[in-house]
């Protein structure tokens, strides 16, 4: 994260005469707005929501320039984005260890990556800001007993209480708290050494020395070792590379929280969602005239879409036109997630159809949500195999289409969970008993997150 920042306005909705205003950023409320949670406390909804407007911003608009300007290279096939972290983050596991080791995780991916590219990687955590999540169904009934589902820790409980499950508008600043928390541990980590890219390696080769199985994986740290002995032979200047830029990621879900925290920039009188520097919209609400693509429509924050199999090429092209219709590079993101299964036919249909007419726009592979099955012991998981898989076909179908394969956007954790089976540490069926911990969906744990890195690595090497 840029320590550099433009100031913005963060306790006003005011801004220098001339400049625009925060006029249309309320046009979502009357468009149904999807997946929003049911408060039954309407005064304490707004003491929160008026708490929320009169904070500091979480992030700048300056920095979310600054990524802007970095997602645009990977669009030219100059950088490649990683987006790593949570499902869906609790306010249990903000603690500095657990924080700490996923920002470790996507370093370390980011190393390797940044060597079988050769080329920068830009870095996202989903974290400080990713504590909501869309479900299927309002209600959950269990033994008989039906409740509201669990939304994630900014709406309410996982424990299947009354008391737990009611939306309560108190989480709201709990989350902001929880976010400012976590953003300056990052920062702290990305800026005081602990991403010295020598640590970094050091770390790379830790991995591989303590499992036989990624022996494959060797010669690719034996490269990066020499490539580092080079540089210190040469003279370079590591210090400049004991920091580093990490951003901060999550779904725009909740539409009071993201309009709480929108502000305008004093530089341009522009609009921006201080609550994260990336914000995106997920396939259940990316209805072009729902209220979820309205309001990020008019804050200038960079911004994904996720693309299903079901996607159409007209559909690409309308969201485009509504989200970035002054064509800026950097600013839309397209992340497909598409299932193994079918990414071979869909991806091709859909670049297809688009020919070249969004050249601008980044190409990301969500290679998690697509790929969800149940166990037989009944655990919601994923197989290794078929999030590799569909991170191939991500890159067969750009190499085919002749566009640019952008980036990688994947649900991790810096722990040793067993949640996803397969991959060379061969978690079982049974496994996934051992440390089954998501409150939602099952991520690669610390070894499988590497040994992802160092495949797709491999898929670089050969596109470089």
């Amino acid at each position: 994260m840029s320590l550099h920042i433009d100031p913005v306005f963060a306790n006003s909705d005011s801004a220098p005469a001339g400049t625009n205003n925060l006029t249309g950023l309320d046009d979502w409320r009357e468009m149904d707005p999807q997946q929003q949670p049911t408060y039954l406390d309407g005064p304490a909804l707004d003491d929160a929501l008026s708490s929320l407007s009169d904070s500091p911003p979480l992030i700048f608009a300056g920095e979310a320039d600054v990524l802007k300007q970095r997602i645009a290279a990977a669009s030219r096939g100059e950088a490649f984005v990683l987006a790593g972290g949570d499902c869906a983050e609790s306010f249990a596991d903000a603690q500095a260890d657990k924080i700490r080791a996923r920002v470790q995780t996507v370093l370390q991916m980011a190393a390797v990556l940044t060597y079988g590219g050769s080329m920068p990687v830009v870095k996202l955590g989903r974290m400080a800001g990713q504590f909501a999540k869309p479900r299927s169904a309002d209600m959950e009934t269990r033994e008989g007993v039906t409740l509201p589902s669990y939304r994630g820790d900014i709406v309410n409980g996982y424990e299947f209480t009354e008391a737990s499950r009611r939306h309560d508008p108190a989480r709201l600043l709990q989350a902001y708290h929880v976010s400012a928390s976590t953003l300056n541990l990052i920062r702290a980590f990305t800026q005081g050494g602990f991403a010295d890219l020598r640590l970094v390696h050091e770390w790379n080769r830790g991995f591989l020395t303590s499992n036989p199985g990624y022996q494959r994986y060797e010669q690719t740290a034996r490269e990066i070792d020499r490539a580092i002995r080079f540089m210190d032979a040469c003279g370079a200047d590591f210090d400049a590379l004991k920091t580093t830029e990490f951003y901060a990621a999550h779904e725009a879900l909740l539409l009071e929280y993201e309009r709480a925290l929108t502000r305008i920039d004093s530089r341009t009188g522009q609009a921006y969602d201080v609550s994260g520097h990336f914000l995106w919209i997920g396939e259940r609400t990316r209805d072009i005239d729902g209220a979820h693509v309205d309001f990020l429509s008019k804050v200038r924050n960079p911004i994904g879409v996720k693309l299903g199999p079901t996607a159409t090429a007209d559909e690409a092209l309308t969201l485009a036109e509504k989200l970035d219709p002054d064509a800026e590079p950097g600013r839309l993101t397209f992340v497909t997630r598409m299932g193994a299964g079918k990414i071979t036919e869909a991806l091709p249909e859909l670049l297809s159809g688009i020919g070249d007419r969004l050249p601008h726009v980044t190409w990301v592979c969500d290679p998690m949500h697509g790929n969800t099955i149940t166990s037989n012991t009944g655990y919601k998981t994923r197989r290794f195999e078929d999030v590799m898989a569909e991170v191939e076909g991500f890159f067969n179908a750009h190499q085919d289409a002749g566009t640019v394969p952008g980036g990688l956007h994947i649900e991790l954790t810096g722990d040793d969970v067993t949640e996803i089976m397969g991959g060379a540490t061969e978690i079982d069926d049974e496994g996934l008993r051992r440390r089954y911990e998501t409150l939602v969906d099952p991520r690669l744990n610390h070894d499988q997150s590497l040994e992802m890195a160092f495949q797709v690595a491999e898929y670089l090497t050969r596109r470089s």
